[in-house]
């Protein structure tokens, strides 16, 4: 009597024959959207870098260029964008 109590209770207990070796938290297209997106934060981060001056009484100019300025932002903000989306995409 008192196994049938613990059996109709826990009813969303899934069968044997369905029981995964681990269960994580997203799937496998979001880690890949995850692993996609530090990817590209990193080339825009790798974008950002350089500009230095060898005398450093000299100023370079070439820190205020288009790459820098414009371009390497809007790629950290597409890596971010893509965290977010894999992140919020539903697991399948």
């Amino acid at each position: 009597m008192a196994t049938e109590k613990l059996t109709s209770k826990n009813s969303s207990v899934k069968p044997q024959g369905d029981k995964k070796m681990f269960d994580f938290a997203f799937g496998r297209k979001n880690y890949i959207l995850m692993i996609a997106g530090i990817v590209v934060l990193g080339i825009g981060y790798l974008l950002m870098t350089g500009g230095g001056s060898d005398n450093p009484e000299v100023f370079n100019y070439d820190l205020f260029n288009t790459r820098r300025l414009v371009i390497a932002p809007l790629v950290i903000l597409a890596g971010i964008i893509l965290e977010i989306v894999a992140i919020m995409k539903k697991p399948d």
